[in-house]
This record gives C-alpha cells, sequence and structure tokens, in this order.
C-alpha cells in the first residue's frame, strides 16, 4: 500500500535533537528558518519600547553678586518709588515674610538696575548666563562631548527671544549640522517635565547611543512686575533665578537613572483653572502674571484628579485592589451621602522612596503633602530648594534631585517621583529609578551648604 512508502519517508525526514542541533533538515529549510528568526527578532525590536536613561545633570549655581537678601530687595524696593508704590512695597514684604524663602536666593544683574533692565538684550544675557552654567556642569559630570549631542530641547517659558534659546546652545557649543532641536515656551512650571516626555518620544524611536541635551530654566529679566495689582506682585516674591541640564540616553552606558511612567494630566477645560495663572495686562496696561488666591486649592483639586490617571501606572496590585474595595464599600453602604465616606488612600511612600515636588509655594507644598499623605522627610528637598533657592519654574525639581543625591539618600534601586504643576492647570509627573547613586556630592547646587540643611521654618497659619 501507499501508506507504507509515505510513513518510511516521513520517518526519515523527522526532526532529531543532538547536542541542541536539529538533524534531517535540508540546508534550504535550516536557511528559511534563521531567516525567520530573525525576521521576528527584528520586528520585536523595533516594536518594542526602547529604555530611556538619564546619564547625568548639572544646575546654575548662582555667585555672591547675585545673592538679593532680604535687607537688599527691602532698599532697592524703596528707591524705586516712581515705580512701586509704598502699599505694593508692604504687601511684598508681607508675602515674603510668609513664605520661608530664605536669605541666599539668586536674581538678575538687570534687576539690581534703577529701573529695572527688561530689555531682550537683558533677558539674552542672562539666559547665557544660567543655562551655559547649567549645561557646562552636565557635560562635566556626564564625561560627555558636545559632539555626541544629537538633539536639545529647551523649556523656558515667559521669554522667546530669535534666534531661539535652543539655538543660542547650539551655537555656544557648536554642535553637529545634524542635531535637532526644540524650544519649549509657555509650558509654566511642568516644562522640563514635558521635555523629559518629549526626550524618550525620540530616544525611543532612535538609533542605539543617542543624546538628547534637556535645558530647563524661566528668564527673570523680563518677568518683573511694576503694577499695583496684589495677584501679580507674588511672582515677583517667589521667583529666583535658575537653570537645570540633562543629558538623557537610550543607551544603558553611563546611565545614573532610569526613566520610568510618565503621565500628564491637563484641565483647562475648567474655566477655574485655566485662569487660576493668567499673564495678562493690568488697568494701567503694565504686564505681568495674575496668580489667583485660589491657586492652591484649584491645585489640589488638579491633583486629585491627576492621581486617579498616575496611581495605575505606579501602584501596586494589592494598593488599586485596596482603592477599589474603598469605593465599592462607600458606595454600598454610605446611602449615597457624603458624609461619613472614606476612601482609602493609596500609600505611594511604599513605591517611592523620594519625592521631588515642585516648589511653588509653601502653601501648595502643603497642600501636596496632604494629598498624598507623604512624610515631612518626603518633602524636605521641596521646602529646603523653596528657601534655599526660591522658585525657580520647572529646573526646580534638579535642584531637589541634588538635594536628596548631596544628603546621600539615594541608593541603587530607590524609586523616585517627580511632580510638577503650571498653569493650565497642567499637571505631570515622571518617575525615576536610580541604577548607578552619584559619587560626586560635592559639585552640585548643594556643594558647601548641605551641613546646614534642614533648617526650621515657620508654621503655616491655617485659614478659617
Amino acid at each position: 500500500m501507499a501508506v507504507a512508502p509515505a510513513a518510511a519517508m516521513l520517518e526519515s525526514a523527522s526532526w532529531t535533537f543532538s547536542n541542541g542541533v536539529i538533524a534531517g533538515l535540508l540546508p534550504v529549510h535550516v536557511l528559511m528558518l534563521v531567516i525567520l528568526v530573525a525576521g521576528l527578532a527584528m520586528l520585536w525590536r523595533l516594536h518594542r519600547a526602547r529604555e530611556v536613561y538619564l546619564v547625568d545633570y548639572g544646575c546654575f549655581l548662582g555667585e555672591s553678586q547675585h545673592r538679593v537678601p532680604f535687607a537688599t530687595a527691602l532698599e532697592h524696593g524703596r528707591l524705586m518709588n516712581k515705580l512701586i508704590d509704598e502699599e505694593s512695597l508692604s504687601f511684598m514684604v508681607r508675602l515674603h515674610q510668609k513664605s520661608a524663602i530664605g536669605e541666599e536666593t539668586s536674581v538678575p544683574d538687570s534687576f539690581r538696575c534703577i529701573p529695572p533692565d527688561c530689555s531682550i538684550e537683558a533677558s539674552r544675557q542672562e539666559a547665557e548666563l544660567v543655562i551655559f552654567s547649567a549645561v557646562d556642569k552636565a557635560l562635566a559630570r556626564s564625561k560627555l562631548n558636545p559632539e555626541e549631542i544629537d538633539a536639545v530641547i529647551v523649556a523656558c517659558s515667559f521669554t522667546t527671544v530669535t534666534p531661539v534659546f535652543a539655538d543660542v546652545v547650539v551655537n555656544r557649543y557648536k554642535l553637529r549640522d545634524d542635531v535637532q532641536s526644540v524650544n519649549l515656551s509657555g509650558m509654566g512650571c511642568s516644562g522640563a517635565l514635558i521635555a523629559i516626555g518629549l526626550a524618550r518620544n525620540l530616544l525611543r524611536v532612535a538609533p542605539p547611543g543617542r543624546h538628547v541635551l534637556v535645558i530647563a530654566t524661566e528668564i527673570l529679566s523680563s518677568m518683573l512686575y511694576t503694577g499695583t495689582k496684589r495677584e501679580m506682585l507674588v511672582p515677583n516674591v517667589l521667583f529666583r533665578m535658575g537653570a537645570a541640564a540633562m543629558i538623557m540616553t537610550n543607551s544603558p552606558e553611563r546611565a545614573r537613572f532610569r526613566l520610568g511612567p510618565i503621565v500628564r494630566t491637563l484641565t483647562a477645560a475648567r474655566d477655574s483653572d485655566y485662569r487660576c495663572a493668567f499673564q495678562e495686562e493690568d488697568d494701567e496696561g503694565i504686564t505681568g502674571i495674575n496668580l489667583s488666591k485660589d491657586l492652591p486649592v484649584v491645585a489640589a483639586n488638579a491633583l486629585k484628579g491627576h492621581i486617579t490617571a498616575f496611581g495605575p501606572a505606579v501602584l501596586p496590585v494589592s494598593e488599586l485592589l485596596r482603592v477599589a474595595l474603598s469605593i465599592v464599600r462607600n458606595r454600598l453602604f454610605s446611602a449615597g451621602t457624603k458624609e461619613g465616606r472614606r476612601y482609602y488612600r493609596p500609600s505611594f511612600g511604599k513605591v517611592f522612596q523620594h519625592f521631588c515636588i515642585h516648589p511653588g509655594g509653601r502653601r501648595v507644598l502643603y497642600e501636596v503633602q496632604r494629598g498624598l499623605d507623604l512624610s515631612d522627610r518626603d518633602m524636605e528637598a521641596s521646602h529646603m530648594t523653596l528657601h534655599r533657592f526660591g522658585n525657580m519654574a520647572s529646573s526646580s525639581l534638579l535642584y531637589e534631585l541634588g538635594y536628596i543625591e548631596a544628603k546621600r539618600w539615594m541608593k541603587k534601586g530607590d524609586r523616585l517621583c517627580m511632580i510638577s504643576f503650571s498653569p493650565g492647570i497642567d499637571c505631570s509627573s515622571v518617575v525615576w529609578e536610580c541604577v548607578k547613586p552619584t559619587a560626586d556630592t560635592g559639585s552640585g547646587p548643594w556643594a558647601g551648604c548641605i551641613h546646614r540643611y534642614p533648617v526650621p521654618l515657620p508654621k503655616i497659619v491655617e485659614r478659617a
């Protein structure tokens, strides 16, 4: 019968395994199998998310001539009596006393002029001072050459000049002709984290070994408000000069942190959120940033929605189950009333060892601490950065990371959560995992002063 020869052929062509090598296959079959496996491996590499890392970072540190003690600022304000009236000056003095901002913060040279120099040239000089200093430190700490930079991203909200600051960096460091550059403006204090998200997207689709230089700053020379509207005087008290530079890569070599989840939420559809921090002209036509007195509460409410989106990306299943059971229990046994409802508050302290919360102000930090149920230790880097440097917009988060590392708290495997807020309200969160703790704690922004911190701060008086 024909069955017997067919069975004999199948038996002779059957696969046998000897020393891990497939025997019995014709050479053409082996070649086709190798091509198929290689193709599948290539497709897998192309479609899988490439890991992104932080090589190192650098922060601008003002010199002694940039410092502005309270007495100096007060005297300067009184000398500008043609621009700032006594009532406005008194309001800023009271606000400063409640802010817990210390005596060593920095302002640009343009602020020391009477009247202040708000020219384009003053802004450009300030930008070159802070940006070049931060980039020089980042390059030195990472041991990278400018020729190795493949893309530049600069985040600066309220000041845009031509050429843009990204091109200023390309010119200063003579970067390659094929370097990519992006200049982000108007993104507020979330600018750094938004830029990190953009860098991640670029690096995920780039060949291995690429580097992106991310710079975050805020240029104050064009921001000083000289009117009398109180809500617009607040930035004069809180904001200070600063800049930070990060070098990110898609190669684990020389990397110090691995990038984790990034979550961003925007509540600008709500009018109260959209107008809580608004750049506008006052009744006299003077431009400034109007910070609503309800900003801390509005930011806290926006944070609740943000945590709803951020939690599932970072919390373990056990915490998520507790949250779900809490919701079910309240809906079943609270009879539809809000009174008596107690929802389980997930413990982010079990997930992260360190936190960098944007130091937008003491009350904002207080609301975040209460909302996330964080300890005073969790908030220490944020409060001390606000005291030592003031609000430096989105670059502040890197100064907080510098504080944690200067204290030698960062260990291999530790997870760090960065959270920032900006007008909109735009809430952004970025997670980092430490791959290699720094061995250099003497060259960061806290060099020479970390032994003095933490310092005691005045208590926040609760509103009636």
